[in-house]
């Protein structure tokens, strides 16, 4: 399971800025690895773990601004098409996990 963030905050202020880097701060404290500008992304064990992270993100939401959080499934992950220019490059591997019996 992926947790995407997709975001659009104000940075027109001195506060607003400050704002915008506290909740990026926290998003890579958490583990989320930047996918593009504003959309950050984490891989997740399972529903239980991406809630986890999504009520994280829900407790230190900005005032202002908008945030969206998307949650797929490796398999639909598996399935984006990146490019660079018209060159396609692949898409990140979810990390390997280890298997207990």
């Amino acid at each position: 399971m992926w947790v995407i963030v997709l975001f659009d905050l104000p940075t027109d202020t001195r506060q607003a800025r400050k704002e915008y880097a506290e909740f990026r701060k926290r998003l890579l404290l958490d583990g989320f690895r930047m996918m593009q500008y504003s959309v950050y992304m984490r891989h997740s064990a399972s529903e239980e773990n991406a809630q986890v992270h999504v009520s994280r993100i829900k407790s230190c939401l900005p005032p202002d601004g908008e945030v969206r959080i998307v949650k797929i499934t490796d398999k639909q992950f598996g399935k984006i098409q990146v490019f660079y220019g018209k060159k396609r490059k692949p898409v990140e591997q979810p990390p390997l996990q280890m298997e207990l019996f």
